[in-house]
């Protein structure tokens, strides 16, 4: 620029490095300006290209770069190569925080650089935006355009739940992406590759809740019919790779959910009140306290996988074995599948078995319709997202994170199926 300006010929470029006193001489000649151009038209068609660029075979370059979150190439390399060992170059574990508002007629403003809550009858709070993760509305609370467009800046996550504990839908933000989606709808618009990875998902889902099974087994004598679900599983599970299609497969996973729902009282102490037993899976509205809680807990769970797919840029209404409906995305709904035991059945169960539950002031009884009080919703949250702060060494990349990043890692091992990187995805399952 400075030779086109000022019409004359610049022979060296200088650089120096005053914490190293360094000085480094930059020839600028011919076969230099070359260059510079070449990278240049490069980088060009590389932005015009719905293609990732492959990773680089110099791992080196890869730690300090902004986009190692993105590209995951050590994941990439060991897709490639099982006896790579990767090192963690996905981002720390997001320290910001959950905003559940439960309380109807709440309203969210925002003050400057701050969130700002204002509930009835209460002080109002004053939050850092830097410090917030996601904002979950419950019920009929209220959130002004101002801090809608704050939260799109800051990367805050907006969503709703209705007030029995329906995930409702969240705050579409997302720029660009697109070439991601491109590659996604191309990918499942192959019937072949969606029951492959269909397979994967029904296996990983079976496998984590019969491994669950025979963890509540453990240390006590197990009953027959536990005993007895639990190979029935093993056998239907067999079955899952021979699935010849979506609807075979559909019918597997019916099956092994009978299983485990059927066997999933036995796990229930005997000290246990009998207001929170267990006599099979209904929602919609639920007709019992553990219903309540696990419908509860799933909306939550949807909630946090519909955050993670809109941060990576994939449209969660095209999935893989999920067909299209009115209400989630199908998407979502394929990729709960992986989360649902570790971060929902557990937490419950285990949380029942505790005793930390009040079966007269922790639930809401209206004819055969049970749904969770004020106080039960705090409860479940407050477990809830305790759980997602805890850590999982992840069974195939061998280091640890916790499940609120992992649900991003799934997503990105999810997108890497159809980039020639596969064979990461679906892999965590319930030790």
């Amino acid at each position: 620029m400075i030779e086109l300006a000022k019409g004359i010929s610049v022979p060296e470029g200088r650089i120096r490095y005053h914490a190293d006193n360094v000085m480094v001489r930059v020839p600028l000649d011919d076969a230099g300006r070359t260059a510079v151009r070449e990278a240049i038209e490069q980088a060009r068609s590389l932005r015009q290209s719905p293609c990732r660029p492959p990773v680089t075979d110099n791992e080196r370059l890869c730690t300090r770069c902004s986009l190692a979150p993105v590209c995951l190439p050590e994941e990439a390399r060991l897709a490639h190569n099982r006896e790579w060992q990767p090192i963690r170059l996905f981002p720390e574990d997001d320290e910001r925080q959950i905003i559940h508002v439960l309380e109807p007629g709440t309203a969210v403003g925002r003050c400057g650089e701050q969130i700002k809550i204002s509930r009835r009858h209460q002080p109002t709070e004053i939050l850092p935006g830097r410090q917030i993760g996601q904002i979950v509305l419950h019920s009929f609370s209220q959130i002004s355009t101002q801090a809608l467009y704050f939260c799109t800046e800051q990367a805050i996550g907006i969503h709703f739940v209705s007030g029995g504990g329906r995930y409702v839908g969240s705050f579409d933000a997302r720029g660009g992406s697109i070439q991601r989606r491109i590659r996604q709808y191309a990918a499942l618009s192959n019937s072949e590759k969606c029951l492959e990875l269909a397979r994967k998902l029904v296996i990983c889902r079976g496998q984590g809740q019969r491994k669950f099974l025979m963890r509540g087994g453990r240390g006590k004598e197990a009953s027959e019919e536990l005993k007895k679900a639990i190979n029935q599983m093993k056998i239907v599970l067999a079955q899952v790779p021979k699935a010849k299609g979506l609807e075979n497969l559909l019918g597997l996973e019916g099956n092994l959910a009978a299983l485990y729902f059927g066997a999933l009282p036995y796990l229930i102490g005997n000290d246990v009140s009998p207001l929170l037993h267990f006599c099979g899976r209904n929602r919609r509205p639920p007709k019992d306290r553990f219903n309540a809680l696990l419908s509860f807990g799933y909306a939550l769970l949807l909630k946090d996988v519909m955050n993670a797919i809109l941060s990576v840029g994939l449209e969660p209404a095209l999935g893989f074995y999920h067909q299209p409906r009115s209400q989630a995305s199908p998407l979502a709904l394929d990729l709960m599948e992986i989360f649902r035991v570790p971060l929902v059945d557990m937490v419950v169960m285990g949380s029942i078995n505790r005793g930390q539950w009040q079966p007269q002031t922790d639930f809401e009884v209206r004819g055969e319709q049970v749904w969770l009080s004020d106080a039960g919703r705090r409860r479940i949250v407050d477990l809830y997202e305790s759980r997602k702060q805890e850590t999982w060494k992840h069974p195939v990349t061998g280091y640890s994170l916790t499940y609120r990043r992992l649900l991003e890692l799934e997503v990105r091992l999810l997108e890497k199926e159809w980039m020639g990187e596969g064979g990461l995805f679906g892999q965590l399952i319930v030790r």
